[in-house]
Parts: C-alpha cells; sequence; structure tokens
C-alpha cells in the first residue's frame, strides 16, 4: 500500500517551510550568541567553542529523534505551538541563569558555572526546537510515494534556515546589537510563534482541555517572566564589540585599564602615555632601548593593538617613527579613540584586520621591530603562533630587526616551550625574559620573548630592567635549553594545538 495511516490534516506548505525553517535557524542564532555570553567567563578557546557546539549538535539528535517519535504516537500538529513557545521561553532564560549564576558564584568559579550553564541552557531549547522538523514532515506526508520529496524539501529548508542563521548572526547582527538583544528577539519571535500555533491549532488558551489551557497560561507567564529577567540580567562589560566583552576602568587618576573578556588587556595613563605599568610592557621598552639608542625613530608593526600602549609610548619616546598597528576588532578601536585618547596622528596606523594577513601584506625588509601581543581570552591565536607566522614577520624585519614577543602561560608552561622552539626555528638569536628568571618550575604569567637574526646584547637588555623596575629577568641560556629539551614541538600550519598546550589561570 502507499497510504500512510490516517492522519491529521497537513500543514499550509508555506508554514511548513517557514517553521522548519525557523526552528533550525533559532537553533543556530542560539549556538552562535551563546558562545559569546560566556566568553567574558570562560574566554574564547578551541575547548569551549567545540563544548557549545557538541551539547548543541546532542540536542539536535536527541530532540529529532524524540520528536520523530512522538508525532508517530499523537497528533503533532497540537505539539508544535507549545514546542515553539516553550523553546522561546528556554531562549530568554539564557542571559539571566548565566549572567545572575556566574555573578552570584563570583570569579573564581564564574569560568567553571559559565560553561556549565551554557552547555544546559543551550541543550533544553536546542532539543525542543529540533523536535519540530521531523513533526512537521509526518503532517505533511500524505502518501509513501512522496516521502524522498517531503523529506527531501523540508531537510533542504531546515538546512538553509540554519545556514541564513549563521551568516546573518555572524556577519550582521553581531556587529549591531548586543548579544543580550539577539537572544531576546529570538526567544520572543519564538514565543509569539508558538502562541500562533496554538490559537490555530485547537490547543489554545481558549479551546481544548482545562489542562491544556494551564500549560499554555503557564508557558506564557514563563515567557514573561522570563523576559523580564532577561531584561534585568547584569551587563558584564561596558560594550560587545564584535570579538569581545570590553570594559574600562578607571584606576589612580588618570590611569585606565582596557579589560578584554576576561584578561586585564592594557593600562593606559591618559596624562602620561609614556607610562608603562604592565611588567612586560616595561621589559619589551628595555630590548627596544637596547636595540636602538633612546629617542631614536623606529619603524614598529604591532600585531594586536587592545588598548595601544606601546604605539603611544613609542609616539611620545621615539618622535619621528611610524607605528603601524593591526587589530582584528574595530569596536576595540572605537573603545580607544572614544574612552581612550587614542590620537589620530599620521605616525599612528591603525589597521582593522587578521594579524596573519596584515603580516602577509606588510611590505618585506622595512619594519625595525615587530611586536607580537595578540590575543584572544589569554590565548595567541593559533595561526600568529606557528613557523610560517613567524617566517612572514622574519621577512618582514630589517636585517638585524627585532622581534619581540607577549606570551601567556603557566605551569607547566607547554605552550610557552612550544613557542620558544618554533621562534627559535626561524631567528638565529633568543633571549626569554621571565617573572622569576627561571622556567622549570615557574608558575608563569607574561613571557617575554626576544629574537633577531643577530646577537642581542643581553648586558644592555639586563640593565634595561633594572633600570625600569621590571620585576622580570633574563632567563639564562643553560636554562633555556634545558627548559626547551632535545626535541620540542615547533607548531606549524598544519599542526598547532595551542588551546591544549595553553594553561589557563587558576
Amino acid at each position: 500500500m502507499s497510504e500512510l495511516a490516517p492522519r491529521t490534516r497537513e500543514l499550509h506548505p508555506y508554514l511548513a517551510a517557514a517553521l522548519v525553517f525557523g526552528a533550525s535557524a533559532a537553533v543556530l542564532v542560539l549556538e552562535i550568541t551563546s558562545l559569546r555570553l560566556i566568553a567574558p567567563y570562560v574566554g574564547i578557546t578551541l575547548e569551549t567553542n567545540t563544548a557549545v557546539i557538541g551539547f548543541a549538535l546532542a540536542a539536535i539528535a536527541l530532540g529529532a529523534w524524540a520528536g520523530g517519535r512522538v508525532a508517530d504516537q499523537g497528533d503533532p500538529r497540537r505539539l508544535i505551538g507549545p514546542l515553539l513557545l516553550a523553546g522561546g521561553a528556554l531562549v530568554l532564560l539564557i542571559t539571566p541563569i548565566v549572567r545572575f549564576v556566574a555573578q552570584w558564584v563570583g570569579p573564581s568559579q564564574a569560568a567553571s558555572v559559565a560553561l556549565l550553564l551554557a552547555a544546559i541552557t543551550v541543550f533544553a531549547p536546542a532539543a525542543l526546537l529540533s523536535a519540530i522538523p521531523p513533526m512537521v514532515v509526518k503532517l505533511q506526508l500524505a502518501s509513501l510515494a512522496e516521502t524522498g520529496s517531503v523529506v527531501g524539501r523540508l531537510s533542504g529548508i531546515s538546512t538553509l534556515g540554519a545556514i541564513v542563521a549563521t551568516f546573518v548572526t555572524g556577519f550582521v547582527l553581531v556587529a549591531l546589537v548586543p548579544t543580550s538583544i539577539i537572544l531576546l528577539g529570538t526567544g520572543g519571535l519564538l514565543a509569539l510563534a508558538g502562541l500562533g500555533m496554538l490559537l490555530t491549532s485547537g490547543g489554545s488558551a481558549t479551546g481544548g482541555s482545562r489542562t491544556t489551557r494551564r500549560s499554555t497560561a503557564a508557558l506564557l507567564v514563563l515567557v514573561v517572566v522570563s523576559a523580564g529577567l532577561g531584561v534585568l540580567a547584569p551587563q558584564p562589560c561596558d560594550t560587545e564589540t564584535r570579538y569581545h566583552c570590553a570594559s574600562v576602568q578607571s584606576v589612580s587618576g588618570s590611569g585606565r585599564l582596557l579589560i578584554l573578556d576576561t584578561l586585564r588587556h592594557s593600562y593606559v595613563d591618559l596624562d602620561d602615555p609614556t607610562r608603562l605599568e604592565f611588567a612586560y610592557s616595561r621589559a619589551i621598552a628595555a630590548a627596544l632601548d637596547a636595540h636602538a639608542a633612546p629617542g631614536t625613530p623606529l619603524s614598529v608593526l604591532h600585531i594586536g593593538g587592545g588598548g595601544m600602549t606601546l604605539p603611544r609610548y613609542l609616539l611620545g619616546t621615539r618622535p619621528g617613527g611610524v607605528n603601524t598597528v593591526v587589530e582584528i576588532d574595530p569596536g576595540v578601536v572605537a573603545v580607544d579613540r572614544e574612552r581612550l585618547a587614542l590620537p589620530d596622528v599620521g605616525d599612528l596606523r591603525v589597521t582593522v584586520g587578521d594579524g596573519r594577513v596584515g603580516l602577509a601584506e606588510a611590505p618585506s625588509g622595512q619594519s625595525d621591530v615587530v611586536v607580537g601581543d595578540a590575543f584572544g581570552g589569554v590565548a595567541v591565536p593559533w595561526h600568529l603562533t606557528t613557523r610560517e607566522a613567524v617566517a612572514e614577520i622574519s621577512r618582514a624585519l630589517v636585517p638585524g630587526g627585532l622581534y619581540a614577543l607577549n606570551i601567556i602561560d603557566h605551569d607547566p608552561l607547554d605552550f610557552a616551550r612550544a613557542e620558544i622552539a618554533t621562534v627559535a626555528a626561524i631567528f638565529d638569536h633568543l633571549l626569554v625574559i621571565s617573572p622569576t628568571g627561571d622556567l622549570r618550575g615557574a608558575r608563569g604569567g607574561n613571557i617575554v620573548v626576544l629574537a633577531s637574526d643577530e646577537p642581542l646584547d643581553r648586558v644592555a637588555i639586563g640593565a634595561g630592567l633594572l633600570d625600569r623596575a621590571t620585576p622580570m629577568s633574563i632567563v639564562s641560556q643553560p636554562q633555556l635549553d634545558d627548559f626547551l629539551g632535545p626535541d620540542p614541538l615547533v607548531l606549524t600550519d598544519d599542526f598547532a594545538p595551542v588551546d591544549q598546550l595553553l594553561t589557563p589561570y587558576g
């Protein structure tokens, strides 16, 4: 037989398409925005992305399986409305749950709790929404002869919804509105769609059984309460940029601290841009003075901008030089100009773009110094850590030029070991400056790597560290050799497990 068992009235084809398109789109919006929602607490790492994506995929699989099974056992038309309404309510709950709880547990536990909450809160609404497409498919099947065309058409529309949501969220929404607003809008649209389905399916608050009416009323109350909590949820930062949750804190008069996600990224003194507060920046300044006499103009390429502390310092201490900054986040540049008084002068050239692309576009042999200070959370973006990237840096430098790299890692310093070995694979001469002057058993923190194709003046750099009262010192060559070992990992574009090597704070 080609006919299926008796079933409820099918949905209008346009409505069926809209339901599967919208449900799949909402899941992808949820997945992308959840990653941004937890970034202020856990940073942006491969493990974080993998966890959220993995939970979302598990929710999709479970939801599709359960939705198909339930569709075979009852009237799926009456279930779609409640699923949309419940899914919308849970989407609205994500922001307040993550932010209120993360604030309540405090900074020491916020990272693990935020990741756990994101997994839970993403899983539940994604599973509910993923149950809708198989129900719609069941409603549209009239006979076995059309199974392939119905399933194929609706599966294609569902996938199209996910694709459109991915591009619109990643390229448009994130750049225009805060994450909380995206989730608020998504949850609200889902709730409205669910209410519409309830009103047209016989399961509304004005029809159906008393249990149905009570369930609908409870879901509507949950939607309203969730939306209210979302509006009241604490905001962990001043500005949501395209890549970061950015805050500016006032400290000690004219001092300003730029915080990007979990990292105290830059200190800027609005009255005295030559003041360097962070120890690693003073260490790099000492290396620059040993490399070229103080006051000598330098052409410096900065990979990563943040608060642009070093470019400001060089503008004040080495007039006539040129500082070119490649910063991937236009929102950070806007914060620099609007709240951190970044000067708009010809000697400071700011390019918004990826650091690796900026390296590839840099002219050969024209930079006296390249400063590597780009971070996503506490991790250097992996494609800036590789042998190929360091080779691009070497190409951009003049003969005898200096590469100064800031690394953040903690015991056992596996990432620092691999990155130092990678730099040493390209440059003949290398110095490492650490908080303790040692690496074995060190607790870690900021580690500065200096590299050149000509010998580095260890004595002058060490004296500069003392003059600047920098609580960092040069690692001896025997200690460095012992730390690297006989066969250290060299990172390449083909194999750079940076996030797995990195040891986070704590």
